[in-house]
C-alpha cells in the first residue's frame, strides 16, 4: 500500500501523462523523419548537376570514358548542354586519335563540334570499304610475299634487308607510280580500280582492289585505322600519316 502511494506521488511530481507522452513521441518521430528527408535523403534524389554545378560536373565527367559521357547526354537537356561541350570532348578526341595511323578527313571539318568529330571518327574507323581517296591520300609500302617467285623476292629490299620497303603511289587519274630507281617497277604503266558489290541492306558481298589484270587484292583494316591490300603474291600497307593536315579519306560518310 505504501509502495502504491509512493508510485502515485512519483507520477504526480512529474506530471506523467501516458497519452501526452505517446503524442510527444509521435511528434519526435515526424520531426526526425522530416530532418532525414531534408538533410540526408534529398541530396541523393536531387540532380547532381544542380548540387555540384557545371564546373564540378565537367571535372567529374572528364574522368569517365567516352561511352559513359555519351550516355549522360540522354539524362536531360541540362545534362546534354554540359556533356556535349567542346571543353569536355576535345580531350576525348585526342585520346581516340592517339596511336592511330590515319585521321579521317570528315572528322576535321571546320566548325564541327568535338562531339560530332568524335562520333564521325569512330564510325569511319570501323569502315572496311576502301575508297579512291584512301588510296590516293596515303603512301603505300609494297613487298612481295613468300609465295612470289624467287626472282622477284631477290629484288625486294623487304626480303634482302638492304633498305626500306619499296613504295607505291596511287593517283586520282587512276594511275600508279613508284620511286625513281625502283628495280621492280621498271617504268611500266599501271592503272588501278576498286570493286565493291553490295547486296541486301548495304551488306558488302565482295570488295577488292585490282592493278592492271594482276590478281585482285583483298582489303583489310587494322586497329590503328591503317589499311592493308594483299593477295598471295604481294602486299600493300598504308604508311601512318596522322599528322597530315586536314586528315585523309573521303569527306563524307561511306
Amino acid at each position: 500500500m505504501a509502495h502504491t502511494t509512493q508510485l502515485q506521488q512519483y507520477h504526480n511530481n512529474f506530471d506523467y501523462d501516458p497519452a501526452g507522452m505517446e503524442l510527444e513521441m509521435e511528434r519526435h518521430r515526424k520531426r526526425r523523419k522530416k530532418w532525414k528527408e531534408e538533410v540526408v535523403d534529398v541530396p541523393l534524389r536531387r540532380d547532381p548537376l544542380e548540387v555540384f554545378g557545371t564546373d564540378i560536373m565537367l571535372k567529374i565527367l572528364s574522368y569517365l570514358d567516352a561511352r559513359s559521357v555519351a550516355l549522360s547526354l540522354l539524362v536531360s537537356r541540362a545534362w546534354h548542354a554540359v556533356s556535349s561541350t567542346d571543353r569536355l570532348w576535345a580531350s576525348k578526341l585526342e585520346e581516340l586519335w592517339l596511336g592511330k595511323a590515319h585521321i579521317p578527313r570528315l572528322s576535321q571539318i571546320r566548325g564541327l563540334s568535338k562531339l560530332a568529330a568524335y562520333s564521325l571518327a569512330v564510325v569511319d574507323g570501323k569502315r572496311n570499304r576502301i575508297m579512291k581517296e584512301d588510296l590516293c591520300d596515303h603512301v603505300w609500302e609494297f613487298h612481295f610475299n613468300k609465295a612470289a617467285p624467287d626472282y622477284w623476292r631477290n629484288l625486294d629490299p623487304y626480303w634482302k634487308g638492304t633498305g626500306r620497303p619499296m613504295r607505291r603511289y596511287f593517283h586520282p587519274d587512276g594511275s600508279q607510280s613508284a620511286d625513281p630507281g625502283d628495280k621492280v617497277w621498271g617504268g611500266h604503266e599501271c592503272c588501278y580500280l576498286t570493286v565493291t558489290s553490295i547486296v541486301g541492306e548495304d551488306k558488302i558481298r565482295e570488295h577488292y582492289v585490282r592493278i592492271n589484270r594482276w590478281p585482285r587484292m583483298s582489303v583489310s583494316r587494322k586497329q590503328d585505322w591503317s589499311w592493308e591490300l594483299s593477295n598471295h603474291l604481294y602486299s600493300y600497307s598504308s604508311i601512318p600519316d596522322a599528322d597530315k593536315e586536314g586528315g585523309t579519306g573521303p569527306l563524307y560518310d561511306v
